[in-house]
């Protein structure tokens, strides 16, 4: 008799916003690569209010594979809704989200998967190199740069949208934005609340496939604007201070 699997469980998701030339291919590897990981794994995709066949792609793969869960947003709610429903709707031990226009590979998972342990709450992906024109380089490192020293950020990526964490992190820390600042209000709130962060070097691809919905110029000025009030929020104010971690679970 064998004896049962005691691998902790594995939430995958993906955000998705008029993602159809890629979300199936996303799924599929997903559900292929936590397969290698676990036993005990669900995919979930957040449909951010898509305007293309996203929907009923993931409809169709939730049909096909048991372990697809669809989450429809009827309106657009931002990066930041749809990663609060990933994070909602997560039910395993262990969370893992990258976004659905694959430029992450799921596979790349398992470099996650092997740091974590007893000691460890999160690993946090950073790029090897960025592969994006010329200017979104320029403008992802003048943003890195600035919020790690506006935030005190001790991590090597802080955009890097390729992260496993544990689900409890969410009893302490509560995500807010809606905008794409809550990748910098997570990483701020994880680091005061005394979380364990390790990191793992991950590739990043070109985009085959739509566009980036934040490189336009009205979007960046807006997203400094919520950089500084959130500056302001959780620095100067101080506010959302959590305590520590509880203890932690075996991992």
């Amino acid at each position: 008799m064998s004896a049962p699997d005691t691998t902790p469980g594995l939430s995958v998701f993906f955000p998705a916003y008029n993602d159809s030339g890629t979300i199936a291919s996303m799924v599929v590897s997903a559900v292929l690569a936590a397969s290698q990981l676990t036993s005990d794994f669900e995919v979930l995709v957040i449909n951010d209010g898509s305007r293309d066949a996203t929907p009923l792609i993931i409809d169709e793969l939730a049909r096909i594979y048991p372990q697809v869960r669809a989450i429809h947003h009827v309106g657009n709610r931002g990066y930041g809704g749809a990663l609060r429903s990933g994070f909602a709707g997560a039910t395993k031990e262990w969370v893992f989200y990258t976004d659905g226009d694959a430029q992450y590979d799921p596979w790349e998972m398992a470099e996650l998967w092997a740091r974590r342990g007893p000691g460890v709450d999160m690993v946090n992906g950073y790029k090897i190199s960025r592969s994006d024109p010329f200017h979104r380089i320029v403008i992802g490192r003048l943003y890195h740069h600035a919020v790690k020293l506006l935030f005190g950020l001790k991590v090597q990526d802080v955009d890097c949208d390729f992260r496993l964490m544990r689900r409890a992190i969410f009893d302490r820390v509560e995500l807010t934005k809606s905008s794409g600042v809550i990748c910098l209000e997570m990483m701020k709130k994880i680091q005061d609340a005394g979380f364990t962060i390790v990191e793992a070097p991950v590739h990043h691809y070109h985009r085959a496939y739509g566009k980036s919905q934040f490189f336009n110029f009205r979007r960046i000025a807006r997203t400094g604007v919520d950089v500084l009030k959130l500056w302001w929020a959780l620095v100067v104010r101080g506010a959302d201070q959590p305590a520590g971690p509880r203890d932690r679970p075996g991992a």
